[in-house]
């Protein structure tokens, strides 16, 4: 019986060479069928080779990528031993309780479909943000928080969206921020810049405890907001935010963004940083209860206000309940900027804030601010710079990917491509550790690589920048004229306990 690519769900890989197909592949491959349960064989020809074994046999898959050598390495999945090994058992270890020692050459499959699922978290940032200059909407989400993973066509998701936060433009990192055109507009000095998840019950069950998510938004498409960097380091107790050490800084734009705001503005009148604290602190209370985590996400931008926002919150001690009982803070960061200088670096880590960063090596964005200066400098020189305002040090656990290993994508990419967030989440997909043929673990869908981006070869037919919004946001009404659709009213800080919550944590006089 012929079994087709689209039957198995299995993408072609590349084309092979002749003398992959030779008789002794062939009898290793047989031997291995006859061992193997529910066998799927991809070869770089295209060409499905595989044999459907028997019902009892069909609860693994092995995934080989043509020629005896990659058999030998191919990528074996049980489900049996993926139910003895569970998340609700084990989270802690995948959270970096040990620093991820272990978990990532060769790649851990459980935190492999971590950093995916919390990757997407933070993709639904960019899903979900109106960019559109001609939307009177232009720089908010284009969904209400109770319906924005319905809106997304992720209704399974598992987490509830409990707030919103927003920024304030009025600061200098204009390619951050997105306006409209139009002359009377939903807000003029607000932008949406990620939101607050909380797991469901039945989410809660399966993750082994009840986890609180933040999630930050990026830039959207183009890289102009490194040159917007002052790439200038500034105490981070000018902000107000507690550091019993003086000398521990951060980049002065990202330090901005999450402190500065607008009293004008419902939605900005109070600061990123008072935003996500006061709403940590209410749910936190709500489930004191219960085990939980925090994880915070973010790529590019949003990375740097991931790490920023988990100092804070660790530093504020608002993660240590009545009971004394700190809650685990984690950051699973894409693609991010440096943040601070060493001695920031030394400080989040003495908190025990558990961060890994995840990079494409081909990326620039990683590289920045701190060009010349930075944790890979020789150790005299970096003794000698230490003081100055242009020295930085990333922080945490590098898992660095390299997307000319993947046999899907352009090798010669430009920037955007390098650093878009759901190319990096295609190769996690296929990363199995360091010297390790890449071979989808997940099955995910290459064709969201170019979603945003024109990455994927030409020879399989995906077109590049391909997610659209329907009509873009146009609907006609019943006399035939096309207009823009209202939208329901958005959440602002106008009626919450966010006050209640902010004089709790003591900051504010009001």
């Amino acid at each position: 019986m012929a079994i087709s690519v689209a039957n198995l769900g299995i993408l072609p890989c590349e084309p092979s060479r002749k003398d992959d197909f030779s008789p002794f592949f062939g009898q290793k491959l047989r031997k291995s069928l006859e061992k193997q349960p529910l066998v799927r064989v991809v070869s770089k020809n295209r060409e499905i080779f595989a044999s459907l074994v028997s019902h009892e046999l069909g609860k693994s898959k092995l995934v080989l990528s043509g020629g005896a050598k990659e058999a030998k390495e191919a990528v074996v999945v049980k489900k049996q031993e993926q139910d003895e090994r569970k998340l609700s058992d084990c989270w802690r270890e995948i959270h970096g309780e040990d620093d991820w020692v272990g978990l990532l050459d060769p790649m851990d499959p459980l935190l492999r479909s971590e950093l995916i699922r919390y990757g997407e978290m933070a993709q639904a940032c960019y899903d979900g943000f109106d960019f559109d200059p001609f939307s009177k909407y232009c720089g908010s989400c284009r969904f209400n928080r109770h319906d924005f993973f319905q809106g997304l066509d992720i209704p399974d998701q598992g987490y509830d969206v409990s707030r919103y936060l927003y920024a304030t433009s009025n600061i200098n990192l204009p390619n951050f921020f997105k306006k409209s055109r139009w002359p009377k507009v939903w807000s003029k000095n607000a932008n949406w810049i990620g939101y607050v998840a909380v797991s469901n019950n039945e989410m809660s069950k399966r993750l082994g405890r009840r986890d609180i998510t933040v999630a930050w938004r990026g830039t959207v498409t183009r890289l102009e907001w490194i040159a917007d960097l002052m790439d200038y380091l500034r105490p981070i107790l000018e902000k107000n935010i507690p550091c019993p050490d003086s000398d521990v800084k951060v980049e002065s734009g990202f330090l901005d963004l999450y402190t500065d705001k607008d009293e004008t503005c419902k939605f900005c009148k109070y600061s990123a940083r008072e935003q996500i604290l006061a709403e940590i602190k209410r749910l936190t209370e709500m489930y004191s209860s219960e085990e939980m985590s925090i994880t915070i996400t973010g790529h590019s931008l949003g990375s740097a206000l991931a790490l920023l926002s988990a100092y804070d919150i660790v530093e504020t001690g608002i993660n240590v309940l009545p009971d004394t009982r700190p809650i685990p803070v984690t950051v699973f960061s894409f693609s991010g900027p440096r943040v601070g200088n060493e001695r920031f670096k030394e400080r989040i880590e003495l908190l025990g804030v558990n961060v890994l960063r995840v990079v494409n090596v081909h990326d620039m964005v990683p590289k920045a601010p701190g060009m010349i200066f930075n944790e890979a400098s020789p150790a005299m020189l970096m003794k000698f710079v230490k003081g100055s305002p242009w020295s930085y040090s990333h922080v945490g656990v590098e898992l660095a990917l390299d997307h000319k290993n993947s046999p899907f994508l352009k090798q010669n990419a430009d920037m955007v491509c390098a650093h878009n967030l759901e190319a990096h989440l295609h190769l996690l997909d296929g990363y199995h550790g360091r010297g390790h043929r890449f071979v989808l673990a997940t099955g995910r869908d290459i064709a969201l690589v170019n979603k945003a981006c024109d990455f994927l070869k030409d020879h399989y037919f995906i077109p590049p920048h391909w997610r659209q919004d329907e009509n873009k946001g146009m609907t006609r009404t019943k006399d035939g004229r096309w207009i823009q659709r209202e939208r329901p009213k958005f959440d602002d800080h106008g009626h919450d306990t966010m006050h209640h919550h902010l004089r709790q944590l003591g900051l504010t006089n009001h």
